[in-house]
């Protein structure tokens, strides 16, 4: 029996290394956005390739991974595309927010957005285009530093200064020249963005693009917020005031759609 219950609890410990396996070459992939060969894998998760092949097949199969025409390079499959998708549609927030993000692109005619705080980053969950041809690049799924965006600023002000601490990897690192990566800077503007209740990117994440964000609490495992960006050409100290004013309106609307949803 000993030997038995040995070669199970071998087999439990090689199905769980395998499992953390996939899902460290999910998150390679999804964190990379690009195509990988098997020896860039390897190298970089420290792993085998001969070990590392048999999980990628087997996740080819699965239609997780793709490889291009030269069977060499692989990138993620469908299956990653319908279980992100099916993530935002389980999504209480995101299934509730379009409405709101379509008048706040409305009445802006600018790029608005909903993220989340995943651990050190924000996560743009939904997205409106501006009606401008001159825009920011953005994309549902796009990932960026926290203390370098307005939608991570929002959400960090909700939390005290130690908090943060523990929360931000240090030291941070700067997207653009006008990036904050001083503690002392950064917790000073999260304190004036708790204050005013928005905060703002200068240009820190994209240079020339300002944004507002208004937070919308700290669900979620670190929470949420909704903004507004748009090329500093266009929003100068007035008309980010107003951008503000209708930012914050739209997440008060959107604290009282969760609200009532929480109801039923």
């Amino acid at each position: 029996m000993e030997s038995v219950s040995g070669a199970a609890r071998v087999r439990r410990h090689e199905d769980v290394k395998s499992a953390a396996r996939v899902l460290e070459v999910l998150e390679l992939l999804g964190a990379e956005g690009a195509r990988l060969s098997l020896a860039d894998m390897a190298s970089t998760l420290s792993v085998p390739k001969s070990s590392l092949h048999a999980v990628l097949r087997t996740m080819e199969s699965r239609r997780w991974v793709e490889t291009d025409p030269s069977g060499t390079l692989y990138s993620l499959g469908l299956k990653a595309l319908l279980t992100g998708t099916a993530y935002l549609e389980s999504d209480d927030l995101a299934g509730i927010a379009g409405p709101v993000l379509d008048l706040l692109a409305e009445e802006t005619g600018e790029a608005v957005h909903l993220g989340r705080l995943d651990h050190t980053d924000v996560v743009y969950l939904a997205k409106r285009e501006s009606r401008h041809a001159l825009r920011m690049y953005s994309a549902v799924g796009r990932r960026l530093p926290a203390h370098a965006t307005a939608l991570g600023k929002a959400i960090l002000s909700q939390y005290d200064a130690a908090e943060v601490q523990r929360r931000l990897n240090w030291p941070l690192p700067a997207l653009t020249p006008s990036t904050v990566t001083d503690p002392d800077e950064l917790l000073a503007q999260l304190a004036d963005a708790r204050k005013r209740g928005w905060a703002v990117d200068e240009g820190e994440s994209s240079v020339d693009i300002r944004c507002v964000a208004v937070p919308l609490g700290t669900g979620h495992g670190g929470g949420d917020a909704i903004s507004c960006s748009a090329p500093r050409s266009r929003m100068d100290d007035d008309r980010l005031g107003e951008i503000a004013a209708h930012v914050t309106e739209a997440a008060h609307s959107l604290r009282t759609l969760l609200k009532r949803l929480g109801e039923h």
